[in-house]
């Protein structure tokens, strides 16, 4: 599923930015608010996929 795919990229994307948050990077941490917001919007697209395939097994069966 190309949605779940793009959701795992983000997510590792962020993983740096995250250390070097935590090591006190401010512009890091900016990076790393807005990469969780492209993660919250993956999350969703996925959530969206996954009952469009549901309904449609649904609708099928």
């Amino acid at each position: 599923m190309e949605e779940f795919e793009t959701l795992k990229r983000l997510i590792e994307a962020a993983g740096e930015d995250v250390a070097k948050a935590e090591g006190g990077n401010k512009a890091a941490g900016t990076r790393v608010r807005k990469s969780m917001q492209d993660i919250k919007n993956a999350a969703q697209a996925v959530r969206k996929k996954i009952l469009e395939v549901r309904s449609s097994e649904e609708t099928s069966a």
